[in-house]
């Protein structure tokens, strides 16, 4: 029987004791510990009695799994059954272990990551990736999507529902082709647009130059006040009455406050521009209901589906009814070929686990930890940009510690952290050094981790960061934490 675990931070599939066959088998806390893996000083698990090198090639019929299969217990934590894949090449069934392993025993602070569930997972290694099924339902280049085509109606079905749009798109590769479908729906090359400079949180698709943003478009950037890091809406309504921008973006990759969508729709209409909302990171929030939606004010709202929304890695558009053509046109066949339909059945998946009560009680969950993270940061030691955060995201300026943030990122993937260096605005660093880090809570918040690890976490991050010696009680310290909060645990 398959039923849904309800606890306090998730509800992931799990499957009862009869060991019914199918995709769902038991994972998690009352299983076996998968690989009894002891951490290295670099916070990469490997297994007691080999070194590094040694781990990078298991032999056959060294596995955690059944014995002589070379398997690790995959199947009990999250679904898939890697028997085949072992038996016919075990080498990156080792990498899958290996990938599982160092996500249940290390801390996953990145701000865009998240735990998709067995049944996102389910569909992700479905048939469905078989099907080439270029174009839209019942407007298809080949033959026989007719049952593909439900998973996409599903799936458009459920985003314009759970975000009160009037047209969705859902078949964008990533945040990233979203990004680029919009530009091309809405502009030609060499208009002008007005962005959320790189520098100051803006994504790469806002007007870098090693993007094509900042080559095929006249991106004139704004930024944060220099006495508050809030977006300055008087520079944003001075720059775009003084270049007359054909489109203006908000959202953001590292900009932990809410945008004020109104006062940016207003600038828009009052130089005649298209707004478009890159709710990439807050999109999950918003199908919560825990920060403000950008649809009822952008023409277009592009965003992705595993970061918040704890979905799988992908993209998608939303817009109003009017610029649907031009949206679909755009996406395909201007910027994309064939769909991948297996993507899509598990975004229909995701987009269903975000309609429940379940999903808008962790997007609260999300938001108090990284309330509490960031008050726990500023105790240790550390100064959080523009004074706090209103998302799930963390911004923290290490110079008062005297750390870089390269150092840090470093420093704290050898205590089994993994969190990303971070430019911060104003930063006199170049971006591959930064004098920041840049945190997330939506990953161990879907762990079941609440305030009382928040603190732990923040107490481990800044002694990692300020002393490297103490590596071996740090590891074990993580240790103690996601043993207490199994990435996919067993609730049978």
């Amino acid at each position: 029987m398959v039923r849904i675990a309800r606890s306090q931070d998730s509800f992931w599939v799990s499957r009862s004791k009869a060991g019914e066959k199918g995709v769902g088998r038991d994972f998690g806390r009352h299983g076996r510990r998968y690989g009894e893996a002891s951490p290295d000083a670099r916070g990469a698990a490997v297994r007691p009695g080999r070194t590094r090198a040694e781990g990078t090639a298991r032999p056959p019929g060294r596995g955690t799994g059944a014995a002589g299969t070379g398997v690790c217990d995959m199947e009990r934590y999250c679904g898939p059954d890697l028997s085949p894949l072992a038996r016919h090449d075990p080498e990156i069934a080792e990498v899958l272990c290996d990938e599982l392993e160092r996500q249940r025993h290390g801390l996953q602070l990145i701000a865009s990551e998240n735990l998709a569930s067995p049944a996102v997972l389910a569909a992700l290694g479905s048939p469905l990736t078989n099907k080439y099924a270029e174009g839209y339902p019942g407007r298809r280049y080949h033959g026989g999507c007719e049952v593909v085509d439900r998973a996409e109606q599903i799936a458009i079905a459920r985003a314009k529902r759970l975000f009160g749009a009037e047209h969705a798109n859902v078949q964008p590769y990533s945040g990233t082709t979203a990004n680029l479908a919009a530009y091309a729906a809405l502009l030609r090359p060499g208009d002008t647009v007005l962005a959320m400079s790189p520098r100051h949180g803006g994504h790469f698709t806002h007007g870098s130059r090693a993007n094509f943003s900042g080559r095929w478009f006249d991106v004139v950037p704004y930024g944060v006040r220099r006495d508050t890091e809030r977006i300055d809406y008087d520079e944003v309504r001075d720059l775009a009455l003084r270049h007359e921008p054909k489109m203006i973006i908000c959202g953001a990759a590292a900009y932990p406050r809410l945008v004020d969508h109104a006062v940016l729709r207003g600038i828009a209409d009052e130089v005649g521009a298209w707004l478009l909302a890159d709710a990439a990171h807050t999109i999950g929030l918003v199908a919560g209901g825990v920060v403000p939606s950008p649809v009822p004010y952008a023409d277009v709202v592009t965003f992705t589906t595993h970061k918040t929304l704890r979905g799988p890695r992908g993209g998608g558009i939303l817009c109003t009814g009017e610029l649907a053509p031009r949206i679909d046109r755009a996406v395909f066949p201007f910027v994309q070929g064939g769909p991948m339909m297996h993507v899509i059945a598990a975004k229909a998946v995701a987009f269903g686990e975000a309609a429940r009560p379940e999903f808008a009680a962790y997007a609260r969950r999300v938001v108090e930890n990284a309330r509490t993270l960031v008050a726990a940061l500023e105790a240790e030691g550390l100064r959080p940009v523009s004074g706090g955060t209103d998302t799930h995201l963390v911004l923290a300026d290490l110079r008062p510690v005297g750390v870089d943030g390269a150092t840090a990122e470093r420093r704290c993937a050898a205590a089994g952290v993994t969190l990303d260096r971070c430019p911060i605005p104003f930063d006199p660093e170049p971006p591959s050094v930064a004098s920041g880090i840049r945190l997330g809570t939506p990953y161990v918040t879907s762990q079941g981790m609440g305030p009382d690890a928040m603190k732990e976490i923040a107490s481990i991050v800044l002694q990692a960061v300020g002393n490297p010696n103490a590596v071996t009680s740090l590891l074990a310290r993580v240790r103690a934490l996601t043993d207490a909060h199994p990435a996919y645990r067993n609730e049978g």
